[in-house]
């Protein structure tokens, strides 16, 4: 099935959940990411502040700045396709930029390296248990993390998982996925499949 045509149905099952759903099954993925290794070890995350229907990172950001974590969040640089995350200890340090997408104030926030991220936290629409994602169509994530060295993660509900995901030269999958229902290694998926 054609990316953009899966990306479409996804968000149209996305839109047809409601509230307390998604403020539910957000719940159910945060108590299973707050169990993991991944982020209890991590001491700097990278992550989006999510908009709806996408699964709510509010809490989890919260809960990170709570127990001490440092927490960056991406400011994209639409000339190169870029993204430059930088360190926020307040949603007030973020602003409205394009698309209603909140990112962090550059004059008051302070840029982290690639290699400074434990733990990266990865958006986007519809996911293969493999790991493979079709994002929201910009390509930032694919360019980031070619070079990112370390473990990612994905938030999704279980009915953004699909088998039907064409996989590209440039795509990077994820290291596991978070679900409502199931936590997914996407290593040990891809070693099924090869």
């Amino acid at each position: 099935m054609e990316k953009q045509h899966l990306r479409k149905q996804v968000i149209q099952q996305l839109h047809q959940l409601t509230p307390s759903d998604h403020e539910q099954k957000s719940a159910s993925i945060i108590e299973k990411v707050l169990a993991s290794d991944e982020f209890k070890y991590a001491e700097t995350i990278g992550i989006t502040l999510s908009r709806f229907p996408e699964v709510d990172t509010r809490r989890l950001i919260e809960i990170a700045w709570q127990a001490g974590k440092r927490v960056a969040i991406p400011r994209c640089i639409s000339s190169t396709r870029e993204m430059d995350f930088r360190l926020i200890d307040s949603f007030d340090q973020t602003e409205v930029v394009y698309m209603d997408l909140r990112e962090p104030k550059i004059d008051i926030t302070e840029s982290v390296k690639p290699e400074e991220i434990d733990l990266q936290i990865v958006p986007g629409v519809v996911y293969s248990e493999t790991g493979y994602r079709i994002g929201f169509g910009g390509g930032y994530y694919d360019r980031y993390l070619i070079n990112f060295p370390f473990e990612t993660i994905s938030l999704a509900f279980d009915c953004q998982i699909r088998h039907n995901i064409v996989k590209e030269p440039h795509d990077v999958p994820v290291s596991y996925i978070y679900t409502d229902k199931h936590i997914i290694d996407c290593q040990k998926a891809r070693d099924a499949n090869e």
